[in-house]
Order: structure tokens, then sequence, then C-alpha cells
């Protein structure tokens, strides 16, 4: 243990030893001027406790002193060499530097209250310094097959995922906003929305009643569109992100020609590859048949529009990642690129289970992976300002009740989906249930009963046809409620609904 008049040499200078006479980040110079401002004047605390912890001081022994402080100040009591003295001296904690006296020796040391943030940043500047040499040493050490079972792409990304946690665990940035600034975020928001066509304060998603009743897309939202397979999850999320893509286009004209859009949408396809989705995105906005088109099944007259629809959708901002079972700090890092290079304004996942979570992180059940990585998309939208939309499966436990109108209980792993959403939206078909409940001769006593079931069989599916609900089962920051849409099998098309396009409703 240094003496108050012996400290080390400051870590700085050691960029220009060797790398063996290196000495971890640290100034134990600060660290006892600050643990003497604290014993003078309790009052000194207020200034570095928010960021400032136990484990961020270099000498384990002052980083004890500390500790001791902080429990006192924090119930009430006062904390001075005084009343610190018996405790230290039944531990036995500072036998090695002296005992209880060396209490007193940090007061000699104290540099007064005023210095006493400006000291403690430096503690906390030299903890992050250490933290970065043991990320640094841990990424050397795997380079040289310390876990031969990580491939090097995984290994940038536990790195990644490392510097991350530190930044965003080891950061001092945050505190208060004041009341006016945030009055006149809300002022402008609300500003935003009167000035919008429909009440829009946020990026529209393409469907009416969708945007009535959310205000669209916000940034730091997380929004989880969840339902069975074959209810239409991934053509409604390519709707939104389709939707979103052409107002952003609209807002850019609006503003002048040659005016390019704020941002970009970026669709993460883990299930369908990115031609799949293109060929969806084509048939929905061409009205030729998806299955047609991959049989090449199509006239002239029909390819020639495909061609044409093609070209006027290749202007759209709206990028697609078809990397299968991406990980969390992957998917972090490629939105940080997008936004900073080409502007990011929405983010959708298709879909949450097909994710993994960051290299090197082994989690003990499915139930803490699938929080792990709504953990992080929620970061990435605080992160960014950027709405996350993401899809997710429903467990099958739908199939055994009568109605089959999702809730939230039917999420899979659905604590930590239905915590970290700021909406939950659920897809849903009556049509396409019905259909497999057509009433069989075979199973009725006489005909006039098989008639008579087949006749409100046959009102039921003409009543179904071509609509959807999308459930919002919650809503942070506003009601929840069932909204009627349109949707066209045939096209994997959602719309509006009670609108009238080509003979048929849907907008």
């Amino acid at each position: 243990m240094n003496t108050i008049d012996q400290p080390p040499p400051f870590a700085g200078a050691g960029g220009l030893l060797g790398l063996s006479q290196r000495v971890p980040p640290s100034n134990l110079q600060a660290e006892q001027a600050l643990l003497g401002a604290l014993l003078a004047n309790n009052k000194a605390y207020e200034r570095v406790s928010e960021f400032l912890a136990p484990e961020h001081f270099a000498d384990p022994i002052h980083g004890r002193i500390f500790h001791a402080i902080q429990r006192r100040i924090e119930a009430g009591q006062l904390a001075d060499v005084v009343t610190l003295r018996p405790e230290f001296e039944h531990s036995g904690l500072l036998d090695e530097v002296g005992g209880p006296a060396y209490l007193a020796q940090l007061l000699s040391a104290m540099v007064g209250i005023i210095n006493a943030g400006e000291y403690a940043r430096n503690v906390h500047d030299c903890w992050l310094r250490r933290q970065l040499v043991d990320v640094g040493e841990e990424v050397v050490n795997r380079a040289f097959g310390a876990e031969a079972e990580l491939t090097a792409k995984e290994q940038l990304e536990a790195a990644e995922q490392r510097l991350f946690d530190l930044a965003k665990d080891g950061g001092t940035e945050g505190g208060f906003v004041t009341f006016e600034r945030a009055l006149t975020d809300a002022v402008l928001m609300a500003e935003r929305a009167f000035s919008t066509p429909g009440g829009v304060s946020g990026l529209p998603t393409g469907l009416r009643d969708v945007d009535a009743k959310t205000g669209g897309l916000h940034g730091s939202d997380l929004l989880i569109i969840a339902g069975r397979p074959a209810m239409g999850k991934t053509a409604l999320a390519t709707k939104i992100a389709f939707g979103a893509a052409q107002a952003l286009v609209r807002e850019a004209q609006a503003k002048g020609e040659g005016v390019q859009p704020r941002g970009t949408v970026a669709v993460f396809s883990l299930e369908m590859s990115a031609d799949q989705l293109a060929t969806r995105l084509l048939s929905e906005t061409a009205r030729i048949s998806g299955d047609r088109i991959r049989r090449g099944d199509i006239s002239q007259r029909d390819f020639d529009r495909f061609v044409e629809v093609s070209r006027e959708l290749s202007g759209l901002p709206l990028v697609i990642d078809d990397t299968p079972a991406i990980t969390i700090s992957a998917l972090r890092t490629r939105c940080r690129r997008l936004k900073r290079t080409r502007g990011l304004e929405l983010v959708v996942v298709d879909y949450l289970q097909l994710m993994r979570p960051a290299a090197g992180t082994r989690p003990e059940s499915r139930v803490l992976e699938i929080s792990m990585i709504t953990q992080g998309l929620k970061a990435i939208a605080k992160e960014l300002s950027v709405p996350v939309i993401a899809l997710s499966q429903l467990s099958r436990q739908v199939e055994s009740r009568e109605d089959k109108r999702p809730q939230l209980s039917d999420l899979r792993e659905s604590g930590s989906i239905e915590q970290d959403a700021d909406m939950v939206m659920f897809v849903y078909r009556d049509e396409y249930y019905l259909a497999q409940r057509a009433p069989k001769e075979l199973t009725y006593d006489n005909a006039a009963k098989y008639e008579e079931a087949l006749t409100k069989w046959q009102a039921d599916m003409e009543s179904a046809h071509n609509k959807a609900e999308l459930i919002i089962a919650k809503q942070r920051h506003g009601p929840t409620g069932t909204i009627k849409l349109f949707f066209e099998s045939e096209f994997t098309r959602f719309g509006d609904l009670d609108q009238v396009h080509g003979g048929a409703e849907g907008h």
C-alpha cells in the first residue's frame, strides 16, 4: 500500500513504457483527496453519489472506506474520522496502512468540497480505463485461442457487447431534464400532430386506422406484433415498413425537388430471404399473386407491370438484412452504422424468437434468453431514438380455446416481452379458423341439419372474407382496442377497411 507521500505514478505516463512495465490506470492521490473531502464535509457526497461506487476505486482499501462513508450518509448518520474509527478498529481492515490513524492522514490530503466532483470524475475515469484494459486483454487472449469454440465473428460481437455494456453502465451522462424543456418537447409533438392530416405525430404506418389509434410510430418505442402462423404477421410488418418508407419520401418531396429522405427503414428478415421479401412487396403493390410470380405463371402484361412497379419501389429508403439467427449485438452494430451513414427512422425484426443473445453469453433458460433480446431491442430503440417493431410467435394454447383471439398470456416467454414492450398488437383472422370448420355432411343426422349448418357457415365466411383484426392489447401511451383491417390473402396485402379499391374493400 502506498502512503499519501508516495503515490504510484499515474498510468498515463505508461504509454511510453514497454507493455510488461505498464501499470493499470489509477490516481491514488485523487482517491485520497476525495475521501478526505468526504470525511471533512459529508455534503460533498451529493456531488459524487450519482455515479461513483466503491468498486471504482483502484485501491480496495479506499473502496472500503468509501463504502463505509456511503452507508452511514445514506442512513442519515454522520461519517467522519471519529464515527468511522470504531468500525475499522474492530474489523482490522486498515491494519496494513497503519490502522484507523490512516483516516486522519486522509484529512491532510483533503482539497476542499468544491473540488470533490472533479476528483471523483478522475477516479471514475481511471476505473473506465482499467475496464478498457481488461476488455483489450480479453480480446487478445480470445484471438490467441483462449476460447477456441468462439469464431472470429463471435469474438467481435462479444467484444462489442462488452464495450456497449461498459458505455451504458459506466457512463455518467443522464440526469434531470428541466420541466420547461420537457414541456417544450411535449408542445412540439402536439404541434406535429395538429399540423399533420389525421393527427399523426409519429412516423406514419400507411394504415389510416392504425395511425388514428396510435398517432404513428414514435422514437424509443418497442412494438410487438404477434400472432399464430398464417395470420399475416410478416405481411403486416412489411406493409408498415413500406408505408413508413413512402411517408419519408413524401416528406422529402414536400421540402423541395432533390431533397433526400431524412432516414431509412431497416428490415431484419431472419425467416425470409431478401428476394422473397422483395417479391412479397412487389406482389402486394403490383397486385400479382406471389405464387404465380414464383412459378412464372404470368402474362407479358403482368410481367411489364411487375418491372414497372419494381422501378417505382427501387427509390424507397428501405434496406433489408436477411442474416439468419443474427445476434442482438450484431443488429445493434448495423443499426448504429446505418444511423450514422444514411439515417435511421424505423427498425423491423422478423422475428424475435429467431434472434440470438450476444455472443459469449450463455443464458440459463429460454425465458432469460428472450428477456435479454427484448431488453436489447428496447435499448436500441432508446439509444437511437427510433421505433423498433419486433414480430413474435404465439404459444399453441390459443388453438385449445373456443375463441382463438390472442391474449397477452399467449405470448411465448410472455413475461419479458410484455414487460419490455411499449405496445403489443395481435394479428387475428377469423376467416382462417372458419375455413377449418367447414361442416361435413357425414357428421349430421339428416340433410336438413347439414344444409342449415352449411348455410350458417357460408354466411360467416362471407362476413369474415378479406377481413382481419389488429388487437392492441397493450399501449403504454394510448388506448387499447381492436382495429378492423382489410386483408387480401392472394397478395398477402393489408389495407384500410371500408374503402373501395378496384371493386373490393380495402385501400
